[in-house]
């Protein structure tokens, strides 16, 4: 069992004022992986101090060598990939091969911001007066508080982090209270690559006394931005909160993604990206499929063949081929029960043969392990005949479970794609080009696949969504450098004598009269 503990400049806090909290294996829930001694408001707030008092030694620190410790945290996190892979499956119950692919995208993002550090270009611009130069210059925005959720728990937090600690700035990092064994294999990789201590701060804290913690900051002015991926409710009231400040924050939240197989679409390539983007992960995602949009023509023929895939589909013990496992923790498991709820009298129940928890009365057939009663193990759950009025539609479903609807135009679909509020990620099967664009040219969502999945980030691709699942704020690739940092213009002038733009600026002379003669 890993015993963990906030981690203030380096070292662990000895008090738990939070409390303790015991994390079990949700494969395994017999089995405890870590116990969490949880901090308070008040820890919360010291990290930020100490990461203020830092921030000014890491910013003098120039940005190659920074990039520097980044090529060394990603050779750490290579040469401990399986480890911390296992450790991911063992905690959240990620299928092993999902939990490899986490650590290949912190290698990959780390790999990309090492060059960045040479990277962090500002330009040279002509003024229009003599002698005198335009410059401009990025800058660190200070300290960046980052708030991740557990389903990605190495992932999502480098996307901040890595781009983060290059950019010059410190961090406060609080990831999810149920994932503290692997935070705490990942903040101590951090610490061995080079980042002094201070520079990175881990707090373990509930949401209710990282939020109390976080608004005390504000106000003392200890921290300069925040990053929060998680619910569309936790994130409006950090928007406020942040507002308050005159802050933005990066925020990446909820999504209902769309995928819309239109009538020439490969119907059996289109099922291998349902199958992907709704159960993977057991359907925790926030770019999980929401609703499979499917056009009147083919929409039988695709649930029959999405049914029989989804139905085959083997489900159980992540340490082994599964394409999915438990439910990450015991709150996920409970709220997914309230969702299926949500399916009504006109619905149609596809992809299993029961609707639920996977037990010995309510069995999966082929499912992978020996005592499905053991984890937290659900069905896995296709529900056709959704409407726009149905709340299975608008509501953000975090588990195994997939909508289909139909649709008669290329007009509906899109309607149908946007209509919920929603704008993170999408998907189009077709083989036609125009339907292609036009789904791009008008889908709300950040992102768009073209005969792919709604998931899978590639991590030089900006990251984000509009509307409800977020503010617009991209992640991931050089557009994340715009969270970390701060345009600065300078100009020089050494002319030697006071030149006022807009006023002192030469004219030529020219003649507006003249024609050419026919």
């Amino acid at each position: 069992m890993h015993t963990v503990r906030s981690l203030l400049n380096g070292q662990p806090d000895p008090v738990a004022p939070g409390g303790v909290r015991t994390i079990a294996n949700p494969a395994r829930l017999d089995e405890v992986v870590s116990e969490a001694h949880l901090g308070d408001a008040e820890t919360f707030l010291q990290a930020c101090r100490g990461a203020k008092a830092a921030q000014p030694a890491w910013s003098s620190v120039p940005a190659p060598v920074r990039g520097r410790a980044i090529q060394q945290l990603g050779r750490l996190v290579e040469d401990n990939a399986e480890a911390l892979a296992r450790l991911i499956t063992h905690e959240i119950g990620k299928p092993i091969k999902e939990s490899r692919g986490e650590v290949q995208e912190v290698i990959d993002t780390c790999s990309f911001f090492l060059g960045e550090g040479r990277r962090l270009y500002g330009m040279t611009v002509p003024s229009e007066m003599p002698d005198k130069q335009l410059f401009t210059f990025r800058v660190p925005v200070g300290v960046a508080a980052i708030i991740t959720a557990g389903n990605f728990p190495v992932a999502v937090p480098s996307w901040y982090l890595v781009p983060g600690l290059l950019c010059g700035n410190t961090v406060v990092w609080k990831p999810a209270e149920y994932t503290p064994a692997i935070a705490e294999a990942f903040a101590q990789l951090i610490l061995h690559a080079g980042i002094p201590e201070g520079t990175f701060q881990m707090v373990l804290a509930d949401g209710p006394e990282t939020f109390a913690g976080l608004e005390r900051a504000l106000d003392e002015g200890v921290v300069d931005k925040v990053g929060f991926t998680g619910s569309t409710a936790v994130g409006e009231r950090l928007g406020e909160l942040c507002g308050r400040h005159l802050q933005t924050p990066c925020l990446e939240l909820g999504g209902k993604n769309p995928l819309i197989v239109m009538p020439d679409a490969d119907l059996d390539l289109a099922v291998e990206g349902a199958l992907f983007s709704g159960f993977g992960t057991a359907g925790q995602r926030c770019t999980s499929l929401g609703t499979a949009i499917v056009h009147r023509d083919v929409h039988d023929d695709f649930v029959d063949r999405f049914t029989k895939a989804v139905t085959e589909a083997p489900i159980g013990d992540p340490t082994r081929d599964v394409v999915y496992g438990p439910m990450i923790d015991q709150r996920f498991a409970s709220r997914f029960e309230d969702w299926l709820e949500l399916i009504r009298d006109h619905h149609h129940v596809h992809g299993s043969s029961a609707v639920g928890r996977i037990t010995r009365a309510a069995p999966r057939e082929g499912f992978v392990g020996d005592d499905p009663e053991a984890g937290l193990f659900y069905h896995p759950t296709i529900v056709d005949g959704v409407r726009a009025d149905d709340d299975l539609y608008r509501i953000e479903t975090f588990g195994p479970i997939v909508g289909v609807a139909r649709f008669d135009t290329f007009d509906e679909a899109i309607a149908l794609a946007n209509g919920h509020g929603y704008g993170l990620s999408s998907s189009i099967y077709t083989t036609d080009p125009l339907h292609a664009f036009r789904f791009r040219e008008r889908v709300s969502a950040g992102m768009v696949s073209v005969n792919n999945s709604t998931s899978g980030a590639e991590a030089h691709l900006p990251f984000g969504g509009n509307g409800r699942s977020g503010n617009g704020s991209r992640q991931s690739g050089i557009w994340v450098l715009d969270q970390f940092t701060r345009w600065q213009a300078m100009n020089w002038d050494y002319s030697g004598r006071l030149q006022k733009a807009q006023m002192d600026v030469a004219d030529l002379a020219a003649d507006l009269t003249y024609r050419v003669p026919e």
